[in-house]
């Protein structure tokens, strides 16, 4: 955390302090027997003025802004202790922004990041909130999804060994009746072996291609081995399989609107930056520490 922010947050900390401490005063000076008479509702909109500092006002929007961006430990605090909380904090911010009087090198080129980046992530909002509605959802569910075809997907399980005479040793156990969950439990150098050597159900593309390759040319029940990948030797058996078509577009919608997101995103960038002018310094022989200068900034 920089020295800025440790600034922030202890200044954060003390003025939510003094707001637990108004709710607590307010509490000891209650009659408890009297019940509190309700307040009138007061009307209230971004630019109502909570309070003025030598003329310079803090507004309903500017506590808003500042409940934004509270650290975690803040954010589930309650209303009533957040709000009278942060509008000391904007105060006691003012009060000494006013004291500094001229901003330094340091702090300026930090607001000018930070401006930079409130501005874009208001520009990347109203981008993500364009891209996606119902129709652009649907639209790219029937491209990529509706007309697909089947695919099939197996339920093996499998035992790994070191050596391949090792898996033809389990191969003739298994002609002679053994149990291939009992082997797999006990022969396996694989993570499944303790689970009898179930993998579950996977499709193309999941498994190394020996593996899929032989499991593609299985038939239900049969055994097959021994098969050799960079994991070792398999003696594979295939549970079940089956044909797995177009899944539903509430399976898929999470995915959909990512990936409307990022095209919109990407292609709003691509955009503003083939229209800009841009003239970039070349910065071949510059000293990359010069990032860990900050006597530069003074």
């Amino acid at each position: 955390m920089t020295n800025t922010a440790k600034r922030a947050l202890l200044l954060t900390a003390a003025a939510l302090s003094l707001g637990f401490g108004q709710i607590a005063r307010a509490q000891d000076t209650a009659a408890p027997e009297t019940p509190a008479a309700e307040t009138p509702a007061v009307a209230v909109d971004a630019d109502t003025v909570l309070a003025t500092v030598n003329g310079e006002a803090i507004t309903v929007g500017h506590v808003i802004a500042a409940r934004m961006s509270l650290p975690d430990q803040y954010q589930q605090l309650p209303a009533e202790v957040l709000f009278p909380g942060l509008i000391e904090q904007l105060i006691q911010q003012t009060v000494l922004s006013q004291a500094v009087g001229e901003v330094n090198r340091r702090a300026q080129v930090q607001l000018d990041n930070e401006k930079r980046a409130i501005v874009a992530t208001e520009k990347l909002d109203q981008v993500i909130t364009d891209a996606v509605d119902d129709a652009k959802i649907q639209a790219v569910y029937d491209a990529d999804y509706a007309n697909a075809e089947p695919t099939t997907e197996w339920n093996a399980s499998h035992i790994l060994v070191e050596t391949e005479d090792e898996a033809k040793a389990l191969i003739d156990e298994l002609n002679n009746g053994a149990d291939f969950a009992e082997l797999a439990k006990e022969k396996s150098t694989g993570p499944s072996g303790p689970n009898g050597g179930e993998l579950g159900w996977f499709g193309p593309g999941m498994m190394v291609k020996p593996f899929e390759d032989a499991v593609a040319g299985m038939s239900v029940g049969d055994v097959a081995g021994p098969i050799q990948t960079q994991f070792g030797w398999h003696v594979i058996k295939l549970n079940d399989e089956r044909a797995k078509g177009a899944p539903a577009i509430d399976e898929v919608r999470d995915e959909i609107v990512a990936k409307l997101q990022d095209d919109a995103v990407q292609e709003a960038l691509n955009t503003l930056m083939d229209a800009a002018t841009i003239e970039r310094t070349d910065t071949t022989g510059m000293d990359p520490n010069v990032l860990n200068n900050l006597g530069l900034l003074d």
